[in-house]
């Protein structure tokens, strides 16, 4: 089958209110909405605006265009929680029936005790934190005395952090891959995540070698079925991390503009399935309540969509998407329950209003039947809307 599909997900922008947005704590979170909001009034998508980013909803300083290049809409989340492996499973087809456990008072006492003996070095920390004010409070001590900072946030993670003059990079991955054998069951954390950093008290700086260990997913993903058909897959960013390297290996990428570089790189020479996390939305300005570069940053995607597609294919399918919000102008400094748009284009594609879909796992389904891969457990296929082929 010569069909290509480019699946490229801008981490962290959400679009604005999930139906249940309120359970989880975050009422008026509005990723897209509130940080356009604080756009000055000479600030331009322009290629978005075209594609009809616009029509997904309604958006300060992007109007919704009358004839958009892509099919548009948006898409509710139905997992149980709000993290990235959530969200990316149920992307690709893959719904969870409950939600990941949280540890907002730390680790339990056992579970911190066995990762000590096992790793040889105590813990410190051990609460919920912003990963860099948690860096502020105790980097000093964990240089001073090689301990692990343990913490972890509003979501379902156990991060470890080390500074790699004092910890090699390698050590910090072995303890991570043990602290990952040790979380299961009841202390089954979505992902443990290596927090390296460098730097001294003040001028603590996160490096780029983080490194995530996910747990297996727990049923078939669009992945999975295309491993099976034998179709090629491409993973740019975290996205192996994210399904623990099952049916996909991916380049990682620091920053949004190497992301881009390789899906412009795939665009002109890949085969079968592209599959791109776009991370700094949601891990430098989301996270860090950083409004000026949330919007410089959609500033630098909207000059790179052109370029994304240049080399696009008469049977390929390019669909933008996000796995989850992280709203900058709220207090909050952690992921939000939001709905995310889906923009949709390609040479064959209709731009039709796709309005407002029950699931993220509609954008798998879609893929798998674009693939002609067996159907998903999840998911209603909206291909035949905006397909003409």
């Amino acid at each position: 089958m010569s069909r290509r599909a480019f699946l490229i997900v801008l981490d962290g922008l959400g679009i604005g209110r999930a139906a249940d947005q309120d359970a989880y704590g975050d009422r008026g979170s509005d990723t897209l909405g509130n940080t356009l909001a604080r756009a000055g009034l000479d600030f331009r998508l322009p290629n978005l605006e075209a594609w009809g980013l616009g029509r997904c909803a309604p958006l300060a300083r992007v109007p919704a265009a009358v004839a958009p290049l892509a099919a548009c809409g948006t898409a509710q989340p139905t997992s149980a929680g709000k993290d990235s492996t959530t969200g990316h499973w149920e992307l690709t087809g893959l719904v969870l029936p409950g939600p990941f456990p949280t540890f907002p008072g730390g680790f339990p006492p056992e579970l911190i005790t066995a990762f000590e003996r096992r790793t040889g070095r105590p813990v410190i920390g051990n609460r919920a934190a912003s990963g860099t004010a948690i860096l502020d409070d105790l980097g000093h001590r964990q240089v001073a005395e090689g301990a692990w900072i343990v913490y972890t946030s509003a979501d379902s993670v156990f991060q470890v952090a080390a500074h790699e003059a004092v910890v090699p990079v390698a050590e910090l991955y072995r303890a991570c891959a043990i602290a990952r054998e040790l979380c299961v069951g009841p202390w089954g954390v979505s992902r443990v995540i290596a927090r390296p950093f460098e730097g001294s008290p003040g001028a603590w700086v996160r490096t780029p070698r983080r490194k995530d260990f996910s747990l297996d997913p727990i049923g078939p993903t669009l992945l999975d079925r295309l491993e099976e058909a034998g179709i090629p897959r491409h993973g740019i960013g975290k996205v192996d991390d994210l399904f623990a390297g099952r049916g996909i290996q991916s380049t990682h990428t620091p920053t949004n503009e190497a992301a881009y570089e390789l899906i412009r790189a795939a665009m002109a020479t890949a085969e079968g399935f592209v599959f791109a996390n776009v991370i700094e939305f949601d891990q430098t300005w989301g996270h860090r309540n950083d409004v000026p570069g949330f919007l410089a940053g959609l500033e630098e995607l909207d000059r790179a969509v052109p370029g994304l597609v240049a080399g696009a294919q008469e049977d390929d399918l390019v669909i933008f998407t996000a796995d989850h919000g992280n709203d900058p102008t709220t207090p909050s400094t952690d992921h939000s329950r939001e709905r995310v748009p889906v923009l949709v284009w390609g040479p064959k594609v209709r731009p039709v209003d796709l309005g407002e879909r029950a699931s993220f796992a509609d954008i798998g389904q879609t893929l798998a039947t674009f693939f002609e891969v067996a159907p998903l457990a999840a998911g209603v296929s909206f291909l035949s809307e905006v397909w003409n082929g």
